[in-house]
């Protein structure tokens, strides 16, 4: 997910010569898959150099996890060393690419319909992102942890994605794109859809982590380095091919209208007494802070907000992706508000993944943050369950039964509010935050309508089902047929 991380533990003693020690097992074996390196260090005067050595991996190239462990006897027991060295930040590299940046410069100046599109990789550059946009008149997408690359309420915003899986605005502005600048993507499974977006053959790829390149889409034009420098570079490659575009009026209308249309749908489709996710959204962006914090956790709480709540803060979402690791919400959100204690934090959280790591709460009410939890609260795992539905017509493991919120903020000692429909979307919201502001967790218990699929939801199982077998796509067509007959 691109989150530097620098991992410290501790490790069995090394200087007993005894085998089979408590907890004892090759930790370096499991986590060569998880983290960019491991160390394991033997000397004291070895432990601040790896520490050092291990935060540049980290947060150098694509940020990532790196892991440190220190025995016992190094930690418990005092040893010399000859000096403590200090800390020196490797120099910035220079980005070069120059015959790179000119082709790209030269392909989005020919482009009749040049798109923009933008990952987590992209989310220091949001100046350059839209410099290019305005002076190219092109349309910005994001993927799905690249939301808050480029904000929502900018005219040139399309939304999530850009294939059959993507919002409507968004596949509307990109119906005939002839070169499409990608910047900090991989091109990963949820980012098109399963694999369901088409590229056009001028396919400009910009990222720090160049074994992304060519892996899924190939690239006319790689660029490997940081997107800042890249996109600044490539301004002023863009300036000296071709003068700044005209206002794009009917581009820019197109997005309004088929996002406005999009958003319509949502309100026509009947809730039955439950919570319209559409308006939850509008009323949780009306009350809350462009710059808040606002944590995803998996499931399809994740795609409703990446298709109905406007972001308008750079580097405000933060979410597990390519991984989709469910539970991390909770603790992520613990963590957002140790960092930025003064910006409020919103969660938004189905009742699954709640379930997996909710007593995490218990450090935040100890320590006071006021983070808001707003669980979607439906009985089941439901982007499953949706995916279930239609090839088998029943929900196997998917199923979670009623779970007590209200109990777990009682358990917990957060503070507990009850939201079971649109009419108390207002109210709920507004004493959720302010119970935050004061420095008190808070459950809101969001009796979610899950009935209408999103978009993405619609559009990857689309892509997956034309991607099968003939035989199989015969297979789960005759069944569903069967049951439409027999009922």
């Amino acid at each position: 997910d691109g989150i530097p991380m620098l991992i410290l533990t501790g490790g069995v003693r090394t200087d007993s010569g005894r085998r089979y020690q408590v907890h004892q097992m090759d930790l370096h074996q499991f986590m060569k898959g998880l983290t960019k390196a491991t160390f394991h260090v033997t000397r004291h005067e070895d432990i601040v150099p790896t520490i050092f050595r291990a935060y540049d991996i980290a947060t150098g190239g694509e940020p990532g996890p790196v892991f440190v462990e220190i025995p016992l006897n190094l930690q418990a027991f005092p040893g010399e060393i000859p000096e403590l060295p200090a800390y020196s930040r490797p120099a910035e590299t220079r980005l070069g690419h120059e015959t790179e940046i000119a082709d790209a410069a030269a392909l989005l100046a020919a482009a009749t319909h040049p798109a923009l599109f933008v990952g987590w990789g992209a989310r220091d550059a949001y100046p350059q992102v839209g410099a290019i946009a305005e002076r190219l008149q092109a349309p910005v997408s994001t993927t799905l942890q690249g939301l808050s690359s480029f904000p929502a309420n900018h005219p040139l915003h399309a939304g999530f994605g850009f294939g059959p899986a993507a919002v409507p605005a968004a596949q509307a502005a990109f119906k005939h794109c002839d070169c499409l600048l990608a910047v900090g993507t991989r091109f990963a499974e949820i980012a098109t859809g399963s694999y369901g977006a088409k590229v056009p053959e001028n396919l400009i790829h910009i990222d720090i982590n160049p074994q992304v390149f060519n892996a899924n889409y190939p690239a006319k034009v790689a660029i490997a380095g940081d997107a800042r420098q890249a996109l600044e570079a490539l301004l002023v490659a863009l300036d000296a091919a071709a003068p700044p575009r005209e206002p794009n009026q009917a581009l820019i209308e197109l997005i309004r209208r088929e996002k406005a249309a999009y958003r319509e749908s949502w309100y026509a489709h009947r809730s039955d007494g439950k919570v319209n996710p559409a308006r939850f959204f509008d009323e949780l962006r009306r009350q809350a802070s462009d710059t808040a914090i606002t944590v995803l956790d998996d499931g399809n709480h994740t795609f409703l907000a990446a298709e109905l709540f406007p972001v308008h803060g750079i580097k405000s979402v933060i979410l597990p992706t390519d991984f989709n690791c469910m539970g991390y919400a909770v603790p992520a959100a613990v963590g957002a508000k140790f960092a930025n204690p003064d910006v409020p934090v919103n969660v938004i959280v189905g009742d699954g993944a709640f379930a997996m790591s909710c007593m995490e709460i218990l450090t935040a009410v100890r320590n006071g943050l006021g983070i808001v939890y707003y669980v979607f609260h439906d009985g089941e795992l439901s982007q499953i369950a949706q995916f279930q539905q239609l090839p088998y017509n029943r929900k196997t493991c998917t199923e979670l039964g009623e779970f007590d919120l209200e109990g777990v903020a009682a358990a917990t000692g957060a503070a507990f509010v009850d939201l079971p429909e649109d009419a108390a979307l207002a109210s709920a919201i507004g004493q959720a935050g302010a119970l935050a502001a004061a420095g008190r967790p808070v459950i809101v218990d969001v009796r979610i309508d899950y009935s209408k699929p999103t978009a993405f939801t619609a559009g990857a199982g689309k892509t997956t089902f034309l991607r099968l077998p003939l035989a199989q796509k015969a297979r789960i067509l005759g069944r569903a047929l069967g049951r439409r007959i027999l009922g």
